[in-house]
């Protein structure tokens, strides 16, 4: 069985920005830009797992894995945890590193360091993660600060988010957990930039904001 398997998971539609995968990018898409990166590192296997025809004939062209994902998988009626032990299932490795398409601003470097630190500590599960320093509410009360007492923001309690950018779990513990983050999870903290998940039209715009000028142009994330 191979030891890691990269999986670049797209479906053909998206409620809140329409065909953001395969639209223009910057110069390219997300899913020609992304598959640049996944092909550089060091995974036995990269398998595209899609709905999308398109997607099917690019892996095709350039001698890539697919597996066509049943219709149901690639629908909002499937839940997280449904999707999760799907992708495991039909993933045959020890390992596997998810990476997502719409996270375009994860450098190399950093999906290097994150595979690094799962093979090197003991964890089944490894997730980028970003820093929360927000005010939260749920419910009319505030969550994670006194408001009798507020602080400075920077100074909030230290709560974390995971962007599901970086995604390395053990195939076997992903089956048993239903679920990307295992039962002996390790978490990566990753840049405010490489936090960065495409969900809206406006995440859309900035996000090839920063594309164009910290990966085209060179700049420092």
């Amino acid at each position: 069985m191979k030891k890691l398997v990269a999986v670049v998971p797209m479906r053909v539609g998206s409620e809140r920005v329409k065909h953001k995968n395969f639209r223009d990018f910057a110069e390219k898409s997300l899913f020609e830009y992304k598959l640049e990166v996944v092909k550089k590192l060091p995974v036995d296997e990269i398998i595209i797992n899609t709905d999308s025809d398109y997607a099917i004939e690019k892996a095709k062209e350039m001698g890539l894995s697919y597996h066509k994902r049943e219709p149901y998988y690639a629908s909002s009626k499937c839940t997280n945890s449904e999707y999760h032990s799907y992708l495991a299932n039909k993933t045959e490795a020890e390992n596997i590193i998810i990476v997502q398409v719409t996270a375009p601003l994860i450098q190399e470097d950093t999906y290097i360091r994150a595979i690094n630190e799962f093979y090197d500590n003991d964890c089944n599960s490894l997730m980028s993660v970003k820093e929360v320093k927000e005010f939260i509410w749920h419910n009319g009360e505030a969550v994670n600060y006194d408001p009798r007492n507020a602080p400075n923001s920077q100074n909030l309690p230290d709560y974390i988010a995971p962007t599901f950018g970086i995604i390395i779990v053990n195939r076997q513990a992903m089956i048993d957990s239903s679920n990307f983050i295992c039962s002996n999870p390790r978490f990566m903290k990753v840049t405010q930039a490489e936090a960065l998940d495409i969900d809206t039209e406006v995440d859309f715009e900035f996000a090839e904001f920063m594309f164009k000028k910290h990966i085209l142009e060179k700049e420092v994330i």
